[in-house]
């Protein structure tokens, strides 16, 4: 057996693997949720109320806190991060300045969750709860607003360095191209540079997407902990994550428990929705992009 055929046999054993582990996760997750799937029905997914005492449990609120909080800080921090991708790849690719830029943006991604909470709590409420004064809104502070720009802050290095990495290896030519015939920069990383780099950038953008849905410990302190559907933006709510973190070691009751796990089970089929669509996103793009050009 040559060595080629031996990195084909370890690439499907790794890939068979990761299958069989992703298996055994949601088969763990469905059979621990049964009983609440069983008591609950559908109420799970069509009602409002999360009630431990009266045993009225409905995935609803958390969906709504863990989509709205998710999707709002990827829209923060997109201009940021594709910012910084672009200024580290086509203005400052050397030097100091980039150098110290794309270090401190790498930082970010090693840094603890429960240091971008206390950061959120102390420095971030504040700053909210004043921003809610005049908007006249209850000044709660916590909520869904302020975990967004938590999460925001959490998620650029993933979007901005995968970005960075995919747009240093457009064709120089290209580029050159385009400068030969007159664009400016700006007309370049418009009509070059984005079109081409677009899967990768969609690959970055779901991974940063991802990345969001999932955040636990940050989120918990900072978005108030509410179990009732959120209102606006500012209203203080939970996630799926969140609330499980919450309430796990608190639950006494089977189907409390049980209810729990579907929440879990809920993020498990989100996720790779959301993954699954991400996938066919990144095809249609990357297909768009090499026509465009």
């Amino acid at each position: 057996m040559n060595a080629d055929k031996i990195f084909k046999l370890a690439l499907y054993t790794a890939g068979l693997f990761i299958a069989l582990l992703l298996a055994l996760a949601f088969a763990s997750l469905l059979y621990n949720s049964f009983p609440a799937i069983k008591q609950l029905g559908w109420h799970f997914l069509a009602g409002k109320e999360w009630n431990p005492v009266t045993e009225k449990f409905s995935a609803v609120p958390f969906a709504a806190g863990t989509l709205l909080t998710s999707i709002l800080a990827l829209l923060i921090s997109l201009p940021f991060s594709l910012a910084i991708a672009l200024f580290l790849s086509e203005y400052y690719p050397e030097g100091f300045a980039g150098r110290a830029i794309n270090y401190m943006t790498d930082l970010l991604a090693g840094i603890p969750s429960v240091i971008f909470g206390f950061w959120g709590l102390f420095f971030l409420v504040p700053l909210v709860r004043k921003l809610e004064i005049k908007f006249g809104v209850l000044p709660y502070g916590a909520g869904i607003f302020t975990a967004s720009l938590v999460l925001a802050v959490m998620i650029i290095p993933y979007t901005s360095s995968i970005s960075r990495e995919v747009m240093k290896v457009v064709p120089r030519d290209l580029k050159e191209a385009a400068y030969a015939l007159g664009a400016t920069k700006y007309e370049v990383i418009k009509k070059v540079i984005l079109p081409c780099a677009a899967s990768g950038i969609s690959a970055g953008i779901l991974l940063s997407f991802g990345r969001a849905l999932g955040e636990t410990m940050a989120v918990t302190m900072v978005i108030g902990n509410s179990n009732f559907l959120p209102k606006n933006i500012f209203s203080p709510s939970n996630t799926i994550a969140s609330v499980i973190a919450n309430e796990f070691t608190e639950a006494t009751k089977n189907i409390h428990l049980s209810a729990l796990i579907e929440l879990g089970l809920l993020l498990f089929i989100i996720t790779f929705a959301v993954n699954l669509a991400g996938h066919f996103i990144i095809k249609k793009l990357a297909v768009n992009g090499k026509n465009n050009i």
